[in-house]
C-alpha cells in the first residue's frame, strides 16, 4: 500500500511522541511531499534490503549515539555505508561515541530500536539531538526512512528533508562519512 504526502491537512506538528499520522500531518502542513510503502517490519539493514524490493531511491541506517560528555547525536548514511565510531568524533568535534540506550531513545526521540529516523526529530523539541547527515546522500535525489514505525518506508526528496529539519530547528552537520 502507497500513501501520499502534501495535502490539505491544517494540522500542525504535534506533541511528543508523534504518531505515523502525526508526521505525515506535518510533512503536509509544511507542504512537502513525500510517499510511503508499507511492508514487513524490518529492524536491521539486512532485514531491510529483504522488504525495501522495488522502492526507488538512497535507503539508509540510522545510528543513535551518545559522547563521553553527554552530547547526543543522529548518523545518517546509506545503508551501505560502514561508519566508524572511533574516527567520527574528529570529523563531528564530539566526544568519544557509544550507542544511546533503548531507554534514551524512547525518552528523547520517541521512537524504539529499530524505528530510528531523522523523522523521529519531531520528537525533539529540546532539540537535544544532533543530526549528522552523510553528504554524499542529501546530494541524492531521493531518500527512504522509517516514518517512527519499521514497518513502513517513507520516500522524501533532500529538500524536504532539510525542510522538515529546518521546521524541528535542528541543525543538521553534512559531513563526508
Amino acid at each position: 500500500m502507497v500513501e501520499s504526502g502534501a495535502g490539505n491537512h491544517h494540522r500542525t506538528c504535534p506533541a511528543v511522541p508523534a504518531s505515523p499520522e502525526d508526521l505525515f500531518a506535518c510533512f503536509d502542513h509544511l507542504g512537502i511531499s513525500v510517499e510511503t510503502h508499507h511492508h514487513a517490519p524490518a529492524f536491521t539493514v539486512e532485514q531491510g534490503n529483504e522488504v525495501w524490493g522495488a522502492i526507488p531511491g538512497i535507503h539508509c541506517k540510522n545510528l543513535f549515539l551518545k559522547d563521553a560528555k553527554g552530547k547526543l547525536w543522529l548518523v545518517v548514511a546509506p545503508a551501505h555505508t560502514r561508519v566508524d565510531l572511533k574516527t567520527l568524533p574528529g570529523r563531528i568535534g564530539s566526544a568519544r561515541l557509544s550507542f544511546g540506550s533503548a531507554q534514551l531513545l524512547g525518552e528523547v526521540l520517541g521512537v524504539e530500536p529499530g524505528s530510528v529516523t531523522p523523522f523521529a526529530l519531531i520528537n525533539d523539541h529540546q532539540r537535544r539531538v544532533t543530526p549528522v547527515l552523510d553528504a554524499w546522500m542529501m546530494a541524492q535525489p531521493v531518500l527512504n526512512y522509517h516514518p517512527l514505525r519499521n514497518h513502513m518506508t517513507t520516500s522524501i526528496a533532500n529538500d524536504g528533508l532539510r525542510r522538515f529539519l529546518a521546521h524541528t530547528g535542528h541543525v543538521a552537520e553534512v559531513v563526508e562519512l
